[in-house]
């Protein structure tokens, strides 16, 4: 056992004593590693916190305000205004020439001479084609001859019964004859009469054989040419003309507004009429309301009216299709404002109109008249309130507002406005400004 005492146990308290300064000092280390990761991280935030404040700032972009205020919403304003709106009655109407004429033949003949060219402005009594007049100048003639020979037998005739007379007073012939003489004088008179009217009707024909024109118009494309032979009985005409100046518009309204027109013209006022083009937005002319049809259409519930332009620009033609607009009365000390502004909502009817310069407020309104992109408030709204036209979807009651002008500057452009359907008209109203919704989806201002 004496091998057993020359080992040497190392004592457990010194190996433990020199571990533990390499473990502490890794400890420390890793506290150290995550304090400086922490104080990383919290500068990178708060200066891109900083940065991103000054952007908003800087570019005026909405943004929270210091003690939670509300966002700040751009806007476009317009001025309310006091005015009159004009009552217009909207119908759908096709221009239709105020003649038309159809030119044909009254005698058979060859055509040998046409006076016009196509879409030529003729005045009435303008010759426009002659037919071969050689025919009935040679019956001309014979009526003439006939007559000629029917005057020398009257003649003769005549002579002889002043004869008789004479001999029948001293009673050398009897009554019978002088009665008979008388009788041939008679009958060669009626011939002279038949053939005066021969003549005549010879004359005639040689009028006809060189076509006028009835009417004042325009000259439409030509149905027959030069050299062909036409007849009284054909069904086809040689041209058409059509009177452009005056012309008329035939157009239709709802049977519900028969009597707001009767009225009107039974007070004898004259109705001005416009005639827009296809898509209601450029007026073409101004004309006046003539009359209206004696019925009303049971199919589609509407009566027809007719309308007379002068039209001298010649801008309407005929079969042109139009929407018209008839005035029928005026509102007026309405507040007028943009179709744009009017808002509907659970409430009704409102605006938003800015007070302070910078805040938006609601306002519940009444409507009294829309004229196409101007709408009449009858309640709710002074003149010269400041009303908002685009950006509502994002406002609320009481929203900070940042403001800028219509280019319009004011109500649509005047309180007159463009001349539109009145409310409720059912086709032919011309489009309106948009609004917006209280959902935020954009709902048409068109008048119908």
């Amino acid at each position: 056992m004496g091998h057993l005492k020359s080992i040497d146990l190392p004592e457990p308290g010194a190996r433990e004593s020199s571990a533990a300064p390499p473990a502490k000092s890794r400890w420390w280390l890793w506290i150290v590693i995550l304090a400086v990761v922490c104080i990383g991280i919290w500068y990178y935030r708060g200066a891109h916190s900083t940065s991103e404040a000054g952007a908003k700032a800087a570019s005026g972009a909405p943004g929270t305000g210091i003690g939670g205020a509300s966002m700040t919403v751009p806007v476009v304003v317009a001025t309310a205004q006091k005015g009159d709106l004009p009552v217009y009655l909207i119908g759908l109407g096709t221009v239709t020439a105020f003649n038309t004429v159809t030119v044909r033949s009254r005698v058979d003949g060859q055509i040998v001479k046409v006076n016009f060219t196509e879409g030529q402005f003729v005045r009435e009594g303008d010759a426009l084609i002659e037919i071969d007049p050689r025919p009935y100048q040679v019956m001309l003639e014979q009526a003439e001859g006939q007559l000629a020979k029917d005057q020398a037998q009257l003649h003769d005739v005549q002579v002889d019964f002043e004869r008789y007379q004479l001999l029948y007073s001293e009673g050398v012939i009897p009554k019978q004859q002088v009665d008979t003489q008388q009788a041939q004088v008679g009958q060669f008179q009626g011939a002279i009469k038949a053939d005066q009217a021969t003549i005549d009707n010879a004359k005639l024909q040689l009028v006809y054989a060189r076509i006028t024109s009835p009417i004042s118009g325009r000259v439409g494309l030509r149905l027959v040419d030069i050299g062909n032979i036409v007849h009284a009985a054909d069904t086809t005409g040689l041209l058409v003309i059509t009177q452009l100046q005056p012309i008329s518009v035939i157009f239709t309204l709802p049977q519900d507004q028969l009597q707001q027109v009767l009225v009107k013209l039974r007070g004898g006022g004259q109705l001005p009429v416009e005639a827009y083009d296809r898509d209601d937005i450029t007026k073409i002319a101004d004309g006046k309301l003539a009359t209206i049809d004696n019925q009303i259409d049971p199919t589609t519930g509407t009566y027809k009216l007719k309308s007379i332009f002068s039209n001298g620009n010649d801008a309407l033609f005929p079969n042109q299709f139009v929407n018209v607009h008839m005035l029928v009365d005026t509102k007026h000390n309405l507040v007028v404002v943009p179709a744009a502004a009017i808002q509907r909502g659970p409430q009704g009817t409102y605006v938003y109109v800015v007070s302070g310069g910078d805040t938006a407020h609601i306002r519940v309104v009444t409507i009294a008249q829309t004229t196409g992109n101007n709408i009449g408030i009858s309640s709710g709204l002074n003149s010269g309130d400041v009303v908002v036209i685009d950006g509502q979807d994002k406002l609320q009651d009481g929203s900070n507002v940042v403001t800028s002008a219509s280019p319009t500057g004011g109500a649509g452009g005047g309180a007159s406005g463009q001349p539109a359907g009145q409310t409720g008209a059912p086709v032919g109203a011309p489009s309106g400004a948009k609004s917006s919704n209280p959902a935020g989806t954009q709902s048409g201002g068109k008048s119908r």
